[in-house]
């Protein structure tokens, strides 16, 4: 993985508009909250392997940034995005670390099923 390339990222997200595609989506701040002196809460929101088919899809803002998709019935998306890649095998992935190099949010899509 390495930083986001705005244009390409986004280039890439959008070649998967109006596809069948596997999703996953991950959001966390995992034990980093629970060993936070302040005793703050650990949240965390997690799908895999929703197929989806979105008709418009974009990566916006100046980073960190937002992947957007939008769907028939409502919106895909998610912020705080840092680093992408595109794998050997087609899948699109992206991750967004915090300051401390942790991460936060993980979103990946896919013509096949992630692995469970």
């Amino acid at each position: 993985m390495g930083p986001i390339q705005r244009v390409l990222a986004d280039e890439k997200l959008q070649s998967f508009v109006g596809q069948e595609v596997y999703l996953h989506l991950e959001t966390t701040n995992g034990a980093y909250a629970g060993n936070n002196p302040s005793g703050g809460m650990a949240v965390c929101a997690y799908i895999r392997n929703v197929k989806v088919k979105f008709s418009r899809a974009s990566i916006t803002g100046l980073g960190p940034y937002r992947a957007g998709m939008k769907m028939d019935g409502g919106w895909i998306y998610a912020e705080g995005l840092t680093d992408w890649e595109e794998t050997s095998d087609g899948k699109l992935l992206f991750a967004g670390y915090d300051n401390e190099g942790r991460l936060a949010v993980s979103l990946e899509i896919s013509k096949t099923p992630f692995r469970v």
